[in-house]
């Protein structure tokens, strides 16, 4: 157990792209612990609007002002990955209804495979609790700059613009 610091923590995800609901996520992590690293993960099953590097610049970006946060990139397993930073702690955001059952169902997987990292989840805040990158993909081709803005940091708007270009008529 020596190996491992308790005050440091891992929030994984795709962040594909970064929204407000996850930079909410970040900020109140960020809190909790003397160290937070945010690990963006490679999903084959997903197919990413913006590369892995250009995430970790994204949430870069959008974290600068929280001096104990980190930005990696893995592949693999998220639990390795925890392991791999030297944390016990694995952070997961939960959205009500939506993500209880996968992440439950992950958390004993990651068990499983490795029963000294704990994971620990965070509810979404009522505000973001509908938030998805998902969500993002759908709307912002039909979007204002303004409209975006409720959803994901405006630092990134003009990167989605690039990746989707659109916006409705003015």
């Amino acid at each position: 157990m020596s190996n491992f610091d308790f005050r440091i923590a891992v929030f994984t995800g795709s962040f594909d792209p970064v929204t407000l609901g996850h930079l909410n996520l970040i900020q109140r992590s960020a809190r909790l612990v003397d160290r937070l690293i945010v690990g963006i993960g490679i999903n084959v099953e997903k197919a990413p609007l913006f590369t892995p590097e250009e995430r970790v610049q994204l949430v870069q970006r959008v974290t600068a002002h929280l001096a104990n946060v980190e930005v990696r990139m893995f592949d693999g397993l998220a639990v390795a990955f925890v392991r791999q930073c030297g944390a016990r702690v694995m952070l997961r955001g939960i959205r009500p209804l939506t993500d209880f059952a996968a992440e439950f169902t992950m958390m004993m997987a990651n068990r499983k495979l490795d029963s000294d990292i704990e994971t620990v989840f965070l509810m979404a805040d009522e505000e973001f609790a509908h938030v998805s990158s998902t969500l993002i993909k759908q709307i912002t081709p039909l979007s204002t700059d303004e409209m975006l803005a409720r959803f994901v940091p405006r630092q990134i708007i003009p990167d989605l613009r690039a990746k989707m270009p659109g916006g409705p008529p003015t």
